[in-house]
């Protein structure tokens, strides 16, 4: 009996195995597919971007207002230069509204000095329910600035605030530690000019650590020094740069980082807003789109890979963690949310290719990666595995992974040429190879932590501790 009960659980551990080689290939091919049409899509918008003039489009008298939202907390170290760079942004039409959600640092203090704040009684829309505004703040030094102060009620009703005190056309959700780059709204803007049919738009964001700023500007790009922020620059040129832009031809982006993303604000008040979840920025992409398939609308969301925004990157293992941790969190929950769209052919290819996709290969993958990490070693160690098989397990889970990640460093050489010289793209590609060694393991862990965050009804944030941006060069 004992005999029969080792063979099932041989050929149980060989099925395993095989079965986790046969879904890394799979998923890898489809990110070839996705690389493919990113690569495609990549080169024919930067075609278009070198072709229009600029100037003209912002001297044009049908650019719609544009009411930039910052939702704060405790971001007293990098809230003064973010809105310095989005008080010199090149668009004609444009308002900020700042809300801080009750900060316990010295983030309303500084805001005060800063930009000579003075508290005016203002009526405002209510459409979307929220903790109570305390006090309204009109800047004397920038017209086009308004800042609020609210009870603490989390990020997505701080934004909803703000979408209630915001008077213009489209609304710009941007991260209080963003800087962006000073063309990026009329790049960010254009498709709303080109079509009705658009309810949201989003960037590339990078990584600013490293980089050099001044004024709340980036003056000079380089990447990361550091090993953790390094590979997370990588992760993110993959991310944008292929990820985000291929979906633009595969049936639509579901996420627009909540770094820096362009909406119509009427459609973000006629779903409701913004939903209390760690993963707001990506519900509510879903959600607009679910809508707009159930009213008969098309709703189309796209990806723009020209203009930029700059985020700081964690520093330590233990903030990028957290960050993790709440990422996929927010996945889970918006999976779960909007379940009844997976496989329901009346949502199209949202619920036929989009939805299954992001639960199959960005969802499920960590449950897989972990169980290959377990199962290939017991495999080896008990003769069911051979060394040729276990190099071809690690070269789809990891190989593939890298080529891919020095594809994209290639295409962002024959592009926008970014992070500095030909130096700067060596230790890119350095950070690139060393990304499976222990980084990539550590990220299955904080993925896998929060998938069991979900299911223990976790809904906190974690605490976020940064740096700040510096006028040298950072980590």
């Amino acid at each position: 009996m004992s005999e029969y009960l080792a063979d099932g659980a041989l050929l149980i551990l060989v099925t395993l195995s095989y079965g986790i080689l046969g879904y890394f290939l799979a998923i890898n091919t489809f990110y070839l597919v996705l690389m493919l049409s990113g690569a495609s899509e990549l080169l024919r918008s930067r075609r278009e971007s070198r072709a229009e003039t600029y100037q003209r489009l912002l001297s044009s008298e049908l650019l719609p207002r544009i009411t930039v939202l910052v939702p704060a907390f405790n971001e007293a170290t990098t809230i003064e230069q973010s809105l310095r760079a989005l008080l010199t942004l090149s668009y004609p039409n444009l308002e900020i509204v700042v809300v801080d959600d009750g900060s316990t640092d010295e983030t309303m203090p500084l805001l005060v000095k800063a930009f000579n704040l003075s508290q005016v009684h203002l009526m405002h829309d209510r459409t979307l329910q929220t903790e109570p505004i305390i006090s309204i703040y009109h800047s004397r030094s920038f017209p086009h600035l308004l800042v609020a102060m609210k009870m603490n009620g989390g990020k997505a009703d701080t934004l909803n605030a703000a979408l209630n005190l915001a008077s213009g056309e489209l609304a710009c959700a941007v991260d209080a530690d963003t800087i962006i780059n000073a063309d990026a709204l009329p790049k960010l803007v254009r498709p709303f000019l080109r079509s009705d049919d658009i309810v949201a738009t989003g960037a590339t964001v990078r990584i600013a650590n490293g980089c050099t700023t001044r004024y709340g500007r980036i003056v000079e790009e380089h990447p990361p020094r550091g090993i953790l922020c390094g590979i997370q620059a990588v992760e993110y040129l993959r991310a944008f740069l292929f990820g985000r832009v291929g979906w633009n031809r595969l049936g639509g982006n579901l996420v627009i980082s909540g770094a820096f993303g362009l909406f119509r604000r009427n459609a973000l008040l006629a779903c409701g807003g913004y939903a209390r979840t760690v993963g707001e920025d990506m519900e509510l992409i879903v959600r607009l789109r679910r809508l707009g398939y159930e009213q008969g609308r098309r709703n189309r969301v796209e990806f723009l890979s020209d203009p930029v925004a700059w985020t700081e990157a964690p520093a330590s293992l233990r903030v990028l963690g957290r960050q993790r941790d709440r990422w996929h969190r927010g996945l889970t929950d918006v999976l779960w949310r909007h379940r009844r769209l997976l496989f329901n052919p009346r949502y199209g290819v949202l619920g036929l290719v989009v939805m299954p996709v992001f639960a199959v290969v960005e969802w499920f993958a960590p449950v897989v990666e972990a169980a290959g990490l377990l199962a290939i070693p017991l495999g080896l160690l008990l003769g069911v595995v051979d060394v040729p098989f276990a190099l071809l397990f690690l070269a789809g889970a990891y190989g593939l992974s890298m080529a891919l990640s020095s594809l994209a460093l290639l295409l962002e050489e024959l592009t926008f040429r970014g992070y500095g010289g030909p130096s700067s793209r060596i230790r890119l590609l350095g950070w690139a190879l060393l990304e499976g060694l222990g980084y990539r393991q550590l990220t299955v862990y904080w993925r896998l932590r929060g998938i069991l965050g979900f299911l223990r009804r976790r809904h906190d944030w974690g605490t976020m501790h940064r740096k700040g941006f510096h006028p040298h060069h950072g980590s």
